[in-house]
């Protein structure tokens, strides 16, 4: 079953708890949050404060994506506030498999990223134990970009290797997710989307998780 998770990045940050509840009501299945740190990407996002008001809030599952140098940093916090996954960038770390573990120490699915120019054989060795796999369709840090159609191939990939070890590891697509696109993408094996601009400029909140789910 396909899974909608709406990036509160592009909420409107004055009306956070308002909109929290009714993107929940329009039948969102996780948030997607955004963590930046101004150094792995050219933007700073919001941190751990906000990110526990949000888990105060949100009655569904959280998903946290680190896009941070030092992806380890913090882990312990997140599985304080009740966050269900966190992912983090391979290229971020020297130790994947180190932060992978780390994560589901703390009983948390655990997820790798990857960025637009990085294989998806780079992955190879974690794949048995990765819980989910994020394939960034654009470049990570700023929202509203153009989707980049040549990660459809990397989804590909990523469920062939899937289908070929009999691993049961999820794929999650983030980035210019809308009605087109997100059938491209589940079509080509991914079963999580998530959407920021496309979802919270829709004048149809609900229509629009459901449009996104084929």
């Amino acid at each position: 079953m396909v899974k909608i998770l709406p990036s509160l990045l592009a909420a409107d940050f004055t009306a956070l708890g308002e909109d929290i509840g009714k993107m929940e009501d329009a039948g969102a299945d996780i948030f997607h949050l955004d963590i930046m740190d101004g150094q792995f990407v050219p933007n700073i996002s919001y941190g751990l404060p906000v990110a526990a008001a949000i888990a105060k809030k949100a009655s569904i599952p959280l998903d946290v994506h680190l896009m941070t140098q030092d992806p380890d940093q913090f882990i312990p916090e997140f599985a304080e506030m009740g966050v269900d996954m966190v992912s983090f960038h391979i290229e971020a770390t020297p130790h994947p498999h180190r932060v992978m573990q780390l994560i589901q120490s703390h009983g948390m699915k655990a997820g790798i990223v990857l960025n637009p120019h990085t294989p998806a054989d780079s992955l190879s060795y974690l794949l048995r134990e990765v819980d989910y796999v994020l394939v960034m369709t654009v470049n990570p840090g700023f929202g509203g970009q153009k989707f980049i159609a040549s990660c459809v191939d990397k989804i590909k990939a990523l469920d062939g290797m899937r289908k070929k070890h009999g691993y049961d590891f999820e794929i999650e697509v983030d980035g210019g997710i809308n009605d087109e696109t997100a059938g491209i993408c589940i079509e080509a094996g991914a079963g999580l989307l998530v959407s920021g601009s496309h979802l919270f400029s829709s004048p149809d909140w609900k229509q629009a998780v459901g449009a996104l789910k084929g």
